[in-house]
């Protein structure tokens, strides 16, 4: 994920819209991730190591890392939980002036919202209104994507974009989401799982080893 973050970056940095200049530090995120992997893979070697050559010093390390990194999951679930309002607040200001000025213009822009709203049968961030007295609309005689309209007509006026009341594509992936709840919650639920026995197997470990000590 790191590598496609990094080649793939300059085309994110387009779909940032105003962000751009600040969103040019997202390709770290690419590096941070490479580097998030190695010390992961470094991780795994440490525990083992440290149960080959039954080391109490790296089975000890090796759970602390490990459960500073379930409970910082953890966290980060609640914080997105809690603040998911938050979360839709910051997309909407990046979507909305990206569709106000992007739209139609920018290649980029244009095919991955076309995309977006042609999957999810859904029509701008919000709805309709999020093209309203864009540069899309001006260059089109108020016509709207077609997307924002049911009917099968090549134009789509405001009235008719009404009528339709498409829904915003923002709720759209949250129902996509809620109804692949199950899925995100497995695969979560499977990490976890994972990082607990990885942790009562090192700490079995310690605690066996100092019995044969003794």
């Amino acid at each position: 994920m790191g590598c496609w973050v990094s080649v793939n970056g300059s085309s994110f940095l387009k779909l940032l819209g105003p962000f751009s200049n600040q969103g040019k530090q997202f390709v770290n995120v690419g590096f941070f991730s490479i580097a998030i992997g190695a010390l992961l893979v470094l991780l795994g070697l440490l525990g083992c190591c440290g149960a080959h050559k039954e080391s109490k010093c790296l089975l000890l390390t090796f759970f602390s890392i490990i459960l500073i990194i379930f409970i910082a999951e953890v966290a980060a679930g609640v914080v997105a939980l809690a603040y998911s309002s938050f979360a839709e607040g910051i997309l909407r200001a990046w979507a909305v002036p990206a569709l106000q000025k992007d739209y139609g213009s920018d290649p980029v822009v244009t095919k991955i919202w076309n995309s977006t709203m042609a999957e999810l049968r859904c029509c701008g961030f919000t709805n309709y209104t999020d093209f309203v007295g864009s540069k899309f609309e001006s260059e089109n005689k108020g016509s709207l994507p077609f997307t924002c309209c049911w009917t099968n007509s090549t134009t789509c006026s405001r009235d008719e974009a009404e009528r339709s009341g498409v829904q915003g594509c923002f709720k759209e992936i949250l129902k996509t989401l809620k109804d692949h709840a199950n899925i995100v919650g497995s695969v979560a639920a499977g990490i976890g799982i994972l990082e607990i026995a990885a942790m009562v197997v090192s700490m079995y470990l310690y605690c066996h080893l100092d019995k044969r000590v003794h």
